[in-house]
């Protein structure tokens, strides 16, 4: 049994190591404007992630491409980034690293703003779905942009600074649709002579470092008591003698922090936490397989503009005081889902045989009807097991469920199980 897992970690690990190999072999060939040859090589193993691609010759670089580059990142294209997949490691060893020690991962490329103004929260209330005026000062939460339809625009993370003013992160790759949706509806409130003004932060930095070592390794910078915050929760303080912004959270599952940085400092700041043995640079490869993992979803492969938060399995992103009215984008669409049910819902898949990716078809166990499709799948390097998220249709949804995926043309066993696949580690108060 030691051999046939051994054997089947190796054979991943060289899947994983191909599917790099291979994108960066398609973007010289194909060039960057060829968009088609670029996105056929997002498709192979390991890199399903890697889906946005700039149309411009030129793609932006985070300030701390440089070192990347240097210390052995292997550079892909992402949401017209030049961001690393990967660096000396195997995605396999990278992401078990994060689990067990800590991993810095750059994610510059994500889009920064403040709001700030007396009429801040109620603005921003009405584009998401969350309770941010319920938030503590200092304290955020997960929440979703949504359209008239109840589709998601986007996922954001919005921290609530103070009564008047929030910080908010959204995904690289709806930055600019995201900014012009806010942009839009913030014209219409100032034109009605609310005070809210945006400030996008051009000149910050964002390193999010995660695992069960993080905190140790911040802690050692600083003499900010990091015990005493806890998930979900801001801060500023120094660290190495740096001011930062840092926020208990992160997209691993794991405990960890994303810290906002001024640019002039980011590589300052990056090699002083690398001096700490337990922490490694990570790129996305190993990111992507930490979410999936965790079971957290990927804008534009598991939520999109069509999806709603209720199919997919996000309500509780939905405050229960928002739950009175839905006065925001698509709220009485969502109301009526929660009311009625809906056809189709996110769940969680484990399966034999080949891993299954994004777009695999779900079938019935009898094989006689498609139920659904696969939005997000992988070998996962913690659990040695094929593991999956999709849209599934209503009565074929229930945890312990046997379907079948159709995966190369076969037909390979599945079964839908809880999320998340592994366990959340973060740091919550008692």
């Amino acid at each position: 049994l030691l051999n046939k897992t051994c054997t089947n970690m190796q054979r991943a690990s060289r899947q994983l190591a191909s599917a790099a190999r291979s994108l960066l072999l398609a973007q010289q060939q194909a060039g960057a404007s060829s968009r088609a040859g670029l996105e056929a090589a997002a498709s192979v193993p390991g890199v399903q992630a890697l889906r946005h691609y700039a149309s411009g010759t030129e793609l932006k670089k985070t300030v701390l491409h440089d070192l990347h580059v240097q210390l052995g990142g292997k550079m892909v294209d992402f949401a017209g980034w030049s961001m690393p997949i990967q660096y000396k490691d195997s995605i396999m060893d990278a992401t078990v690293h994060c689990r067990t020690h800590a991993s810095l991962f750059d994610v510059s490329h994500m889009c920064g703003f403040t709001l700030k103004g007396k009429d801040t929260i109620p603005f921003f209330e009405s584009l998401v779905v969350g309770d941010i005026a319920g938030l503590e000062n200092g304290t955020g939460c997960l929440s979703l942009y949504t359209n008239e339809r109840g589709g998601v625009i986007d996922d954001t993370v919005v921290i609530k600074v103070s009564e008047d003013e929030l910080y908010v992160v959204v995904n690289a790759g709806c930055r600019d649709k995201d900014l012009a949706h806010l942009n839009k509806h913030l014209s219409e409130w100032k034109a009605q002579g609310k005070q809210v003004a945006m400030t996008v932060h051009e000149d910050r930095s964002l390193l999010a470092l995660q695992g069960p070592a993080a905190a140790e390794a911040l802690q050692a910078l600083t003499k900010a008591d990091l015990s005493k915050q806890y998930f979900g929760s801001f801060n500023t303080f120094e660290a190495a003698g740096i001011p930062i912004w840092a926020t208990r959270t992160g997209y691993t599952g794991e405990d960890g922090f994303e810290i906002s940085v001024h640019n002039s400092k980011a590589e300052a700041l990056t090699q002083k936490l690398m001096e700490n043995s337990r922490v490694r640079l990570a790129g996305l490869g190993p990111r992507d397989s930490l979410r999936l993992e965790a079971g957290l979803c990927l804008y534009g492969n598991d939520l999109d503009e069509d999806i709603t938060p209720i199919e997919g399995s996000l309500t509780w992103t939905i405050g229960k005081r928002r739950r009175e009215k839905f006065d925001f984008l698509g709220g009485e669409v969502i109301k009526k889902q929660i009311a009625e049910g809906v056809t189709k819902r996110r769940v969680g898949f484990v399966s034999s045989g080949a891993p299954a990716r994004q777009h695999t078809e779900i079938k019935s166990n009898d094989g006689s009807k498609s139920i659904g499709e696969v939005t997000s799948g992988a070998f996962s390097p913690c659990l040695k097991k094929n593991i999956a998220m999709g849209y599934i249709t209503k009565g074929e949804d229930k945890v312990g469920n046997k379907i079948k995926f159709q995966v190369r043309g076969k037909l390979n066993d599945a079964e839908v199980v809880k999320t998340p696949f592994v366990p959340a580690k973060y740091y919550k108060k008692p």
